[in-house]
């Protein structure tokens, strides 16, 4: 390591240690790039959820999970869910499902996924 390199990381704040191990973990565990997903296609997204909400709606229910893989994000919306145990900030999922965007947002609706451990 040379002496640029070890300046560099002194120099980095502890979010962009965490975004640079994200993505390392998220490259090991097969997931795509969160930043180059593209609508309509099929995905697998690995990441950590940042962030679960309810959005008010009145007649069916949604759960969405924003994961963040150190790059880009992605929600994740389990439609008629209110709750899905192991789903909360901090969790590292892996899901797989079709892209689309809603509101500007990349969204995969009712994605297979797998809770898995943070390393």
């Amino acid at each position: 390591m040379t002496l640029r390199e070890r300046l560099r990381d002194l120099s980095r704040t502890p979010l962009e240690q965490d975004a640079d191990e994200l993505q390392q973990q998220s490259a090991s565990e097969g997931g795509d790039d969160l930043s180059a997903l593209a609508p309509r296609f099929s995905a697998c997204v690995c990441g950590s959820v940042r962030a679960v909400t309810l959005p008010p709606r009145r007649s069916v229910p949604a759960l969405v999970a924003e994961v963040w893989d150190g790059k880009g994000a992605v929600n994740l919306v389990w439609v008629g869910r209110r709750s899905i145990g192991g789903i909360e900030p901090g969790t590292f999922v892996r899901a797989r499902g079709r892209v689309t965007t809603v509101r500007g947002v990349q969204t995969i609706f009712n994605p297979a996924y797998e809770i898995l451990p943070k390393q």
